[in-house]
């Protein structure tokens, strides 16, 4: 059975995105047009435009189109500014970000799914974009960014991402603890950090980032 690809991302945006309340123009434009099913193993593929998360091995999971679309819309990109990704995964979000951004740096702790994305994104012409094999939590860089797209889950928002952003800059994060999540904008504000709620979701966590595992007896 072949797959019409084209007519399934229409279908995954009028949809699926479209009545989640993303109405970005730019943001469609973007979903409708670059190939999931590029950023994904050959036995993905027929799911490429599902509304579920995809597994990424090692207990990660690719964010669902619609998480996709809502992220990309509240960071409000317009092509001026210098991306952090957190979180590499299969590539998809970092070649959108790239295709809307003019500069992305994204990290991703697993080098086989770094090369694997790395060589995606490359495919599709997009050379502002660079993949770097590392544990965010333990990587650091003295760069500030405009903006910062994590995606995935922490249950505090670690001070050093924030010391990422440049003065003026937003992040996208989900925090907090399963099942019950907030997906909020941080704002980097002249008198600290503004937290802007989002939407709930649920999300796994960043390698490092869990809360302690709690004992009943």
């Amino acid at each position: 059975m072949t797959i019409d690809y084209a007519h399934a991302r229409e279908m995954m945006v009028e949809q699926q995105v479209r009545p989640w309340e993303v109405l970005d123009a730019r943001v469609l434009d973007v979903l409708g047009t670059l190939p999931r099913e590029d950023f994904l193993p050959a036995e993905q593929r027929a799911l490429a435009y599902a509304d579920v998360p995809l597994p990424l091995g090692g207990g990660a999971f690719s964010l669902k189109p619609v998480v996709v679309g809502r992220a990309l819309q509240a960071l409000a990109l317009d092509g001026s500014e210098d991306v952090l990704e957190i979180g590499t995964g299969n590539g998809y979000l970092t070649a959108c970000l790239g295709q809307l951004a003019r500069d992305v740096v994204s990290i991703e702790r697993d080098g086989e799914r770094a090369a694997a994305a790395d060589a995606a994104i490359k495919a599709h012409g997009l050379n502002n974009v660079q993949v770097v094999n590392a544990d965010a939590m333990a990587w650091d860089t003295p760069r500030r960014f405009k903006v910062i797209c994590v995606t995935g889950a922490v249950e505090a928002i670690p001070q050093k991402f924030i010391r990422w952003l440049e003065p003026g800059g937003r992040m996208f994060i989900v925090r907090g603890r399963s099942p019950a999540m907030e997906a909020v904008l941080l704002h980097n504000d002249v008198n600290g950090p503004r937290i802007q709620s989002l939407f709930e979701t649920d999300l796994p966590y960043l390698a490092g980032a869990a809360p302690a595992p709690t004992f009943e007896f």
